[in-house]
């Protein structure tokens, strides 16, 4: 507990300095939890994990996407999204992928969280928590507003974490309108 205080003092006080490649580092007992930006060397885990979340939500059917497509949009000179990567001494343990947003309500941008996902073996492990911090640096680090992301309404676990967080869990309903 005392180092998850110590990790929020840490980073309220130097979010605004940290650079978006550096990488948060937590011991835990005799683990060392690492959260980082992914780079196209990480293609086949991302790919993976993509696939894992849809699998989790019996949603692999509307995974369109391959390795090709995801380095084009998310590792060239424009990237459209980023990655980021938490690993339990050197072990994938979960990622957080996002885009950025601009609200012409509040006259700026913000982050748009895609995916949370955490292998089940490492669940209860502080991971999530790891990566939506380390999300919430990136979007300081970058300008944004705010983050934003979707939760089902019936996960009630991911609810309570995101609350637990400090995050607003708004009930709305999510359209969709598929144009191709």
């Amino acid at each position: 507990m005392m180092i998850w205080m110590f990790l929020r003092y840490i980073y309220a006080k130097s979010a605004l300095l940290i650079a978006r490649h550096v990488t948060i580092k937590i011991i835990l007992g005799e683990r060392m939890l690492s959260v980082r930006e992914a780079s196209q060397s990480d293609i086949d885990t991302v790919y993976a994990l993509i696939i894992a979340i849809a699998k989790h939500h019996d949603q692999q059917q509307y995974v369109i996407t391959d390795k090709a497509e995801l380095l084009r949009a998310g590792f060239g000179d424009k990237p459209e999204f980023g990655v980021l990567l938490a690993e339990i001494n050197g072990e994938v343990a979960g990622y957080c992928s996002y885009t950025w947003n601009y609200s012409i309500w509040l006259g700026a941008r913000y982050m748009n969280i895609d995916d949370v996902f955490v292998w089940e073996d490492f669940r209860g492990q502080k991971v999530g928590e790891a990566l939506m911090l380390k999300a919430k640096e990136v979007g300081l680090s970058r300008g944004a507003s705010r983050i934003r992301w979707e939760v089902e309404q019936d996960n009630h676990g991911a609810i309570k974490f995101y609350r637990r967080l400090g995050a607003n869990v708004d009930i709305k309903g999510v359209c969709r309108w598929q144009l191709a």
